[in-house]
């Protein structure tokens, strides 16, 4: 069976974004409620695009529930597992937020992307209760709040399914990570320091040379080589919030869990130095999933 990437995935160009999680009402460990939610995607998806008439709706499973369903497509990654909190030497700490069902759901406008999102919680809410939800948007020409441009290092559309689909499988795995930002505390840095701490120039995003990047700079602890190589995963994030709280929504995936882990030890210090975002934006939770391929919800 032919199998290929859910196409929400690698749709760019939309500018309104929602995530939501989901708990399975009988528990993940149970067979039945797995089942029950992962037959029910696939009608949701349907539902909710002719909701909206074009809404893009990528769906995820904790690897535990995919596993125990039954599912005969798609076989998730051995080893993948849940997030567990991570912390490092000094106590900085990444919380787990690992839940059972992850859906994003982008769309040209928030009424088009709220309209979908309502129509999928409907689908899953025989079998799932929504524990968790953040709407979000593109920024301007994809920043971040921060005024930094987000996913320069993004390999080129074309290159990146072969560089996050799990082999074998036609699935790939997304780790999504909410971040909630102290944007007067970055602001209150002169921009070539604001700069030094991101590893890269705020108006056109140009990577600062080796000499002027300090070790702890965002990039230099979140870009790894191995033998010159760029251990590259597809990064589509999106902030959120408004003026009292305000942050983002890293999601990002890969074929190989290894990646991000690498480069989240990196980040609290446990591989070096804590990288200097950590100083002004803070993580509140994160959780793994396994994006099936679109074959495994429809057929």
């Amino acid at each position: 069976m032919t199998t290929s990437l859910q196409s929400g995935i690698l749709a760019f160009g939309t500018r309104a974004h929602h995530y939501l999680e989901f708990d399975l009402i009988d528990g993940a460990a149970n067979a039945d409620a797995s089942a029950a939610a992962i037959s029910a995607a696939g009608p949701g998806l349907t539902d909710a695009r002719a909701a909206t008439a074009g809404a893009n709706i990528v769906v995820g499973f904790r690897s535990s529930v995919w596993a125990s369903s039954g599912a005969t497509t798609g076989a998730p990654p051995a080893g993948l597992g849940d997030f567990e909190t991570l912390t490092g030497p000094d106590g900085f700490s990444m919380p787990s937020g690992q839940h059972d069902v992850w859906v994003w759901v982008s769309a040209a406008g928030p009424d088009d992307a709220l309209d979908a999102a309502r129509a999928v919680a409907a689908a899953l809410a025989p079998c799932a209760r929504l524990a968790a939800e953040q709407s979000a948007f593109t920024y301007h020409d994809s920043r971040d709040l921060s005024g930094f441009i987000d996913g320069t290092e993004n390999p080129p559309v074309v290159e990146s399914p072969g560089i996050i689909t799990v082999p074998d499988t036609g699935g790939t795995i997304v780790f999504v990570q909410r971040w909630v930002h102290d944007l007067a505390a970055l602001h209150a840095h002169p921009l070539h320091e604001q700069e030094r701490i991101i590893g890269r120039t705020k108006a056109d995003s140009v990577e600062l040379d080796d000499d002027a990047r300090p070790e702890s700079a965002h990039i230099s602890r979140v870009v790894i080589e191995d033998d010159g190589e760029e251990l590259e995963v597809v990064r589509r994030s999106t902030p959120f919030g408004g003026v009292a709280e305000n942050g983002l929504v890293f999601v990002a995936f890969t074929r190989d869990r290894d990646r991000i882990d690498r480069m989240l030890r990196r980040m609290v210090g446990l591989d070096g130095p804590r990288d200097a975002l950590t100083a002004w934006s803070t993580p509140i939770s994160a959780a793994y999933y396994y994006v099936p391929p679109a074959e495994a919800l429809i057929g």
